[in-house]
Order: C-alpha cells, then sequence, then structure tokens
C-alpha cells in the first residue's frame, strides 16, 4: 500500500452485522486503524480518542474504520463498552492486514511472535490513500490524523 493507491477489494465482518468491503465505499473521506487487541490499554485508548474526536470527523465527511484479527464477538463487547459510534472489523485471516503490510515480528518479553503494527491510513473521497501512519504512538495520534482530514 503506497500513497495514490486505491482502498483494497476485500469483505469482512463488521460489527452491527454488517459485511464491509471498503472498496465500495465513495464520496467519503475514510480513516482505517490498525491496532493490536480488542481491550488492550493502547488500543482502547486509541479507540477512546477516536471516539470523542468523532464528530469532528463526520463534520469533515470522514469515516472511521477500526481493524483487528479479533472475532466479531470481541469486537461487539468492545464497541459496546467503549461506546465507539464507528464500526470495528475483524480481519482474522489478515487479508486486509496484509494488504496494508501491517503485520510485522513483534517482541514482548523476550519471545518474537507476528502481530499487528499499530497504523493508520488516510484516503480521499475518491478511495486513494492519501496519508499513512505506521508504528504509531496512541498519545496525540488522533488529533495529528483530524488535521489532516481537515486538510484534505
Amino acid at each position: 500500500m503506497k500513497i495514490g493507491d486505491k482502498l483494497p477489494n476485500i469483505k469482512l465482518a463488521a460489527t452491527n452485522e454488517q459485511t464491509i468491503n471498503l472498496s465500495k465505499i465513495k464520496g467519503q473521506k475514510v480513516v482505517v486503524y490498525f491496532y493490536p487487541k480488542d481491550s488492550t490499554p493502547g488500543c482502547t485508548t486509541e479507540g477512546q480518542n477516536f471516539r470523542d474526536a468523532f464528530n469532528q470527523f463526520e463534520q469533515n465527511n470522514c469515516v472511521i474504520y477500526g481493524v483487528s484479527r479479533d472475532s466479531i464477538k470481541s469486537h461487539e463487547k468492545f464497541k459496546e463498552k467503549q461506546e465507539f459510534p464507528f464500526d470495528l472489523l475483524s480481519d482474522p485471516d489478515e487479508a486486509l492486514c496484509k494488504a496494508f503490510d501491517v503485520i510485522k515480528l513483534k517482541k514482548l518479553y523476550g519471545k518474537e511472535y507476528l502481530g499487528i503494527e499499530r497504523s493508520t491510513f488516510l484516503f480521499d473521497e475518491k478511495g486513494k490513500l492519501a496519508q499513512e501512519w505506521r508504528k504509531i504512538r496512541v498519545k496525540g495520534h488522533v488529533d495529528e490524523v483530524l488535521e489532516s482530514v481537515s486538510q484534505l
């Protein structure tokens, strides 16, 4: 995935009993953020930050989707508990994760494993990648994304 690329034609299960194909979204800016795991501290804070700024994204004609490998059942609980006004996409087969190249080798307590690298992608109204953020630090990130959305 590089600047100018179109949203991939991949269907994923989403919260609220939906199936979402990002490539079918037209006429709106789209933020797709990848996070490692539902209900973990960093992922919860990131989701809350997107939630708290949701109205500002909406005012800029922008939809938000969170993506992880967690199940829909896990996503539904996470979304409900945190009162997220946006949908979460379940990517257990890593199809979307691989299209965005966000599966990376990580280390935790000396063990190596493959996991999602926290990343965010912003697409314009024509479905073309306008900006990307990789290896994200949660603090201040949503403000930076919102600034980019408002300038697009």
